[in-house]
């Protein structure tokens, strides 16, 4: 949720915002029109309020020829202050019902345009020529079988389309992954986590999760519960209508879960493997930081994305993604896509976003500076602080490691002739020392 304030004093960049994304524009103005209307009917119940009370004294006082009239205007004041009491909460909610919908303001330096106008900032690695080699790559379906690592055919069996199973080397590649990168994170010092997969409505709507993005979100309706589709849930509600203090910022988690998708919009996209399926497990980081802190923090959880892929090897480009493509809580994202060979191009591995304050003003996290030598009252709503100025702070959040995909990337890009796959220094300790993924025999 933005700023109301922000939108007052500023609405052309909130139009700009909107256009730019390709979203309804005339919402800035319906926002701002409900927002007067709140406003004028607060001053309006106040100066009722006021006369009622003013009345209210006199009432003792007057004649019994005056009391009769100012017992009839006390009357016709009650009645007008009901009313003008339910107009003012009823123009509040409106207000909060519209500002709602409207998506995070976007960073100027967003490039403009839908999914194929992203901007690539940097390529890491090269692709490997496997005709120079002599060989024609297989696919991560067809590795991971001869492998003994992946059964698509039972998942769809026991769950339906997009579901699988990973077997043997393919269930401890998963736990390597997992356990490397939560080794990675720890030591740039994330607190690890294991997260609720199922959350409530308050936490997924304040996440921004069920706006544009709902199709894709599964929902329990017998316990109104909602499956994640992603950690950044759990973890942006975990401190939700709570004041940290400035001195702990930033506070950064790494959690590992399993995430839920319902691919809807998907239809006939990457059906062949385990690319783009229903249920996965992740690791993800998400940051709590100062406002004017989270654009640097955003480019500190980028850099922990490229060491990842590095320590990987794998071969991958940096892309700012477009405007019509951001999620309605990021300002800002950016993508790490890797390269898939028998694709001949680069696909998504990770992205983090910049969700500023967006997210933490949805979900009352709120954020006390130290005060500046005397007891200053909270800003923004919400009480009294007793040592300094409270204010929304900003959140941000970046994919680690998702696993399926990375595990594409990982087959397809290590594969030998002879159907192994090389196995990265810094899996190998948590892989029994193995230097390969060597074929099983049938």
């Amino acid at each position: 949720m933005i700023d109301l304030r922000l939108l007052r004093e500023d609405p052309d960049r909130a139009r700009a915002s909107q256009r730019a994304r390709g979203e309804d524009v005339d919402l800035v103005d319906a926002v701002l029109s409900a927002d007067e209307r709140r406003r004028s009917s607060s001053v309006r119940f106040d100066e009722l309020r006021a006369e009622q009370k003013q009345l209210g004294k006199l009432i003792p006082k007057a004649t019994s020829e005056e009391k009769a009239e100012l017992l009839s205007r006390a009357g016709e004041l009650a009645t007008a202050v009901k009313a003008a009491d339910a107009e003012k909460d009823e123009a509040a909610a409106e207000t909060q019902q519209l500002l709602r919908r409207l998506s995070n303001l976007v960073h100027p330096d967003v490039p403009v345009g839908g999914e194929e106008d992203f901007a690539v900032l940097e390529t890491i690695g090269t692709p490997r020529d496997f005709a120079a080699e002599g060989f024609e790559p297989k696919d991560h379906l067809e590795l991971g079988q001869k492998l003994g690592a992946i059964d698509v055919e039972r998942g769809a069996k026991v769950s339906g389309s997009r579901f699988y199973f990973l077997t043997g080397v393919g269930a401890l590649l998963e736990l390597a992954l997992v356990n490397a990168a939560i080794a990675q994170a720890t030591e740039a010092g994330f607190t690890p986590m294991l997260t609720p997969a199922l959350v409530k409505p308050h936490a997924m709507e304040g996440t921004g999760f069920l706006g544009q993005a709902a199709q894709d979100v599964y929902h329990l309706p017998k316990d109104d519960m909602y499956l994640v589709g992603t950690s950044e849930v759990p973890l942006a509600g975990y401190h939700m209508d709570e004041i940290i203090e400035a001195d702990r910022l930033p506070l950064r988690y790494a959690a590992f879960s399993p995430c839920f998708r319902r691919e809807a919009g998907s239809y006939g996209k990457d059906t062949r493997g385990i690319f783009r399926v229903h249920q996965f497990d992740k690791v993800e980081m998400f940051s709590y930081v100062a406002p004017e802190d989270s654009q640097a923090e955003h480019h500190r959880l980028l850099q922990w994305e490229k060491q990842w892929l590095s320590s990987l090897e794998l071969p991958f480009q940096v892309i700012d993604v477009a405007t019509g493509d951001l999620g309605s809580s990021a300002a800002r994202k950016f993508d790490c896509e890797a390269w898939v060979p028998t694709q001949g191009k680069y696909r998504e591995l990770t992205s983090t976003s910049d969700c500023t304050e967006f997210q933490s003003r949805r979900l009352s996290i709120r954020m006390r500076e130290k005060a500046g030598g005397s007891e200053a009252t909270s800003g923004g709503g919400g009480g009294r602080a007793t040592g300094g100025h409270v204010k929304p702070l900003a959140t941000l959040n970046g994919t680690l490691c998702a696993v399926p995909r990375t595990i594409v990337a990982l087959l397809e890009n290590h594969q030998q002739e002879d159907g192994s796959v090389w196995v990265p220094p810094v899996l190998r300790p948590y892989l029994g020392g193995r230097e390969a993924l060597e074929p099983v025999a049938k």
